[in-house]
């Protein structure tokens, strides 16, 4: 069983963490590697050709073991959320009239991009909206994205759970329905993977896009995606050197090569061998293999389940266990009551958290312990 690990990481004592969906605190491991490499630039004759390859197939090898790929092919580097987004878009394509599924209130760089669509190729945007907060939430919102997904549907691009309270949807099922109508299924794991178990063999979406700064315990400005087969013969957003055939022979780079290099890699953002994010995030991930993301889903659930318990039975609405994650998840006052006095209360108790729409986002990690749950529930 996964133990407290706080003394991996350098978090004030004085601090009570507990805003991971927001930005993770960085281990002392990533921090050495990534000092370590940035002073590898004031001496650049020790970076070597190939090291403009090595580190990026291992930060590939590593994510594709976290989320089950057997392919590290499939994996891209990636900037950012939304750069994979724009990926994935540019290679879908679209008609007058198809329809695109998106979740109320989801990160916006999973929004905009879709919606730009609508008036540059007349598709639709559908927007599942929330169900009222009351019990069985979850489920019924998971009801509705289904049977939303028609023949219409060309796209559906959602989270695996809901960035502002945690709420988790059901993959397995929306892949069935999206493959019954040749729709295209585009996950955005910001907010889970690295943090609960995700499976490419089991969901077997077309994409799956991860910022790295959050639950991959990275850097920011890093990120990875999994692009699978429908997207392996597609065209980058962007042309840069490195993502064609022959690039690692820098003699012959002057004899061009209009051939892309095979599946995801292709889709690598330029520089993607950036000497010192890349084996930061690299380092992240090989320390969340070695605890697993299923040991830190139970132990997220072990340390908040009391503290959950009692403030819904004081009133306080916190979708049931099932229908969202443990390591995220949301907070929704009784009306009575004030979120300014408590918001004021939380930060005289240096207690971190998130507001997202109407939720409190609580996300803890493997740094906090019962007590720091404990000791937001006696702020309410």
């Amino acid at each position: 069983m996964l133990s407290h690990q706080k003394d991996l990481f350098a978090l004030a004592e004085n601090v009570t963490y507990l805003n991971g969906a927001y930005m993770s605190p960085q281990l002392r491991s990533v921090e050495k590697i990534g000092i370590e490499n940035l002073k590898r630039k004031s001496e650049p004759y020790t970076i070597s050709e190939s090291d403009f390859f090595s580190e990026k197939i291992i930060l590939k090898q590593r994510f594709a073991k976290l989320i089950e790929c057997n392919d590290p092919e499939s994996i891209a580097i990636i900037p950012s959320v939304s750069y994979g987004i724009a990926t994935a878009l540019h290679n879908i394509p679209f008609n007058k009239g198809d329809e695109i599924i998106v979740l109320e209130e989801q990160f916006p760089s999973n929004y905009y991009a879709w919606k730009q669509l609508e008036k540059q190729k007349g598709v639709r945007i559908k927007t599942i909206v929330a169900p009222p907060i009351v019990s069985g939430r979850g489920k019924q919102w998971n009801i509705q994205l289904l049977e939303a997904i028609t023949t219409k549907t060309k796209c559906v691009a959602i989270p695996h759970v809901h960035w502002a309270d945690g709420t988790k949807f059901d993959l397995v099922s929306v892949r069935k329905r999206t493959l019954d109508v040749g729709a295209f299924l585009i996950v955005d794991g910001t907010q889970s993977v690295g943090a609960m178990p995700f499976s490419i063999k089991e969901i077997q979406p077309d994409a799956l896009v991860c910022g790295g700064y959050k639950w991959l315990l990275g850097p920011y400005s890093l990120g990875v995606a999994y692009f699978g087969e429908r997207f392996h013969h597609g065209n980058p957003i962007e042309n840069n050197w490195m993502n064609h055939q022959g690039s690692e022979d820098f003699s012959n780079l002057v004899t061009y090569n209009e051939t892309f290099k095979p599946k995801a890699t292709r889709y690598d953002v330029g520089e993607s061998s950036n000497f010192i994010l890349t084996p930061m995030l690299s380092e992240a991930i090989r320390q969340l293999l070695e605890w697993t993301p299923a040991a830190i889903q139970k132990y997220c659930e072990q340390i908040n389940t009391k503290a959950v318990q009692m403030l819904q039975e004081k009133g306080y609405f916190i979708e049931a266990p099932n229908a969202r994650a443990h390591h995220l998840f949301g907070i929704y006052l009784p009306k009575e009551q004030r979120m300014a006095a408590l918001k004021s209360k939380l930060s005289e108790e240096n207690i971190l958290v998130s507001y997202r729409g109407e939720a409190i986002r609580v996300s803890p990690n493997v740094y906090n312990s019962q007590r720091d749950l404990e000791k937001l529930y006696s702020c309410f």
